[in-house]
């Protein structure tokens, strides 16, 4: 999630496109007193036990973006449902930048972030926010990014339980021990993103291999790496230059494969060998959103502006462009024109080539893009190859459709959230819609929903309000309109130790109630 692939309307005069868009806790709070020679050797000793039964017993409760297998689901969870600037907080801290979503792993809660011009993998004590460790990994440019919206730690971590992998568009793939004690480092040149919107893919830790699909603009690729050891399993080339999706692992007959959203289609690997298994056409000119697996079943959902069914070009003519700005009439716009136009401070990511220019042909790129566009909700079953686009479809819709916000299916629906707080559910078996209702705080949405104990949390992004409704059997109902927190929240939050946390712009929250 992240990621977040914005086209402007007309209608707010702005004409552009912008990116952005993942145990010991409160329990372990019990003083040993004795001599003070047993002291030392019992402390190492508990701090073996310690460290290794957080690595290996509860490790994996929220491993990656959106938590156990992409699934945005922790069913055997009970955070609060009552969440709020002073209800049901734990603990808060100050934490750096950054878009990344929190991850879980053993005694810790991390995060990557961008903290006075460097790139952090952070992690803190899940019992009380402190910082335990931080690494710094080493850029030597950072990759351009839309600053109002977006970040160069935009990118969620996944671990296995014994390793944290971290992955930075600057610079490339880092791992660290639980300690943060560096094991290897796969480096990239930094990545060049369609006009300069920043990266939003994040790395899968599975089967002992690294996965990360890598969209940009120069080299596209995806990569399968030794956990172990950082080493390049297998590439593979990719066309599409626009996709912000993490990939889904879907366990099919024929072995596991990776399903990679982008640009006009999804494709399925072999998560061995790399091998192309099957494609589906027509897909979002900008894919966000990620994928989830569910009682054997590929789920997504996924829109952005362009779709011709749906009123096609979101774009002023050039022509229109230049009669509010060209001044000198020299038949571009020049970065000082668009200082009084309705493009003031979108003018860089628009300006592809960087030369201070805005020419036709830069503009026309970006509505060609957009007119890719193919937007709807569909269900896969497996088994396929080659272009399953109608084979394998259990069903298909086109209405509720998330821009940035990753849909979940929970207790046999696939729920879905898109700005304006608009809810929409379809049964996950048949594709029927069995709810769509402005049920959510309003505004714009980039968290992905999460569910526990039978309520589906939604984090709106300007100001951090978390709407609580109850999952039923054929619909949802509201629980709490929570306050919000008061700061803009676009990472979706991780559920672990009955707890709730929540990252903000500048806080990391833990939720949590004895109740």
């Amino acid at each position: 999630m992240w990621g977040k692939f914005s086209f402007f309307a007309s209608s707010r005069k702005t004409f552009l496109i912008h990116v952005f868009d993942a145990t010991y806790s409160h329990k372990l709070t019990k003083s040993i007193i004795m001599p003070c020679r047993f002291v030392l050797p019992i402390i190492v000793v508990i701090g073996f036990v310690w460290q290794g039964s957080c690595a290996i017993a509860e490790t994996l409760a929220w491993p990656q973006f959106r938590g156990p297998g992409g699934s945005g689901v922790a069913d055997d969870q009970k955070p609060p449902i009552e969440l709020g600037p002073e209800t049901n907080v734990k603990w808060k801290i100050a934490a750096p930048s950054g878009l990344s979503s929190p991850i879980v792993v053993g005694n810790l809660l991390v995060i990557t972030a961008f903290d006075e011009g460097k790139l952090y993998t952070v992690a803190y004590r899940r019992a009380d926010g402190a910082e335990v460790w931080r690494a710094h990994a080493s850029a030597e440019k950072i990759e351009p990014y839309f600053s109002t919206q977006g970040s160069p730690a935009a990118s969620t971590c996944a671990t296995d339980g014994e390793r944290v992998v971290s992955y930075f568009g600057s610079c490339g793939i880092f791992c660290h021990d639980l300690a943060g004690k560096e094991l290897w480092r796969y480096e990239m040149p930094t990545a060049a993103t369609v006009c300069g919107f920043g990266t939003g893919n994040s790395p899968l830790l599975v089967d002992g291999l690294v996965i990360l699909d890598r969209e940009e603009s120069t080299d596209p690729r995806i990569v399968a790496l030794d956990a172990k050891t950082g080493k390049l399993k297998w590439e593979k080339k990719r066309e599409s230059r626009s996709s912000f999706s993490t990939p889904a692992v879907w366990d099919t007959p024929a072995g596991k494969q990776i399903a990679v959203p982008g640009f006009k289609r999804m494709i399925g690997y072999d998560l061995k060998t790399g091998k192309q298994v099957w494609h589906v056409e027509g897909m979002p000119s900008a894919s966000c959103t990620t994928p989830v697996t569910a009682k054997g079943r590929l789920y997504y959902a996924g829109w952005s502006p362009g779709d011709p069914n749906e009123g096609g070009n979101p774009f002023p003519s050039f022509n229109t462009v230049l009669k509010e700005g060209d001044t000198n009439e020299d038949g571009n716009i020049s970065r000082e024109e668009s200082v009084t136009m309705s493009i003031k401070g979108f003018f860089e990511v628009q300006d592809s080539n960087e030369d201070g220019t805005l020419t036709r042909e830069e503009w026309d790129a970006i509505t060609k893009l957009a007119l890719e566009s193919r937007n709807s909700a569909f269900a896969l079953r497996p088994g396929g190859e080659g272009d399953i686009t109608d084979s394998a479809m259990a069903w298909k819709q086109t209405q509720g459709l998330p821009y940035v916000p990753s849909g979940i299916v929970y207790r046999g629906q696939y729920i879905l959230v898109k700005d304006g707080g608009i809810v929409t559910s379809y049964d996950a078996a048949t594709g029927k819609e069995v709810f769509r209702k402005r049920a959510a705080a309003s505004g714009a949405y980039y968290a992905s929903p999460v569910a526990a104990n039978g309520n589906v949390y939604f984090t709106s992004l300007e100001d951090g309000a978390i709407t609580v409704l109850e999952a039923k059997p054929s619909l949802l109902k509201t629980r709490v309109k929570n306050p919000p927190l008061g700061e803009r929240t676009a990472a979706t939050p991780a559920i672990a130790d009955n707890t709730l946390y929540v990252r903000t712009a500048k806080h990391l929250y833990a939720f949590w109630s004895e109740d």
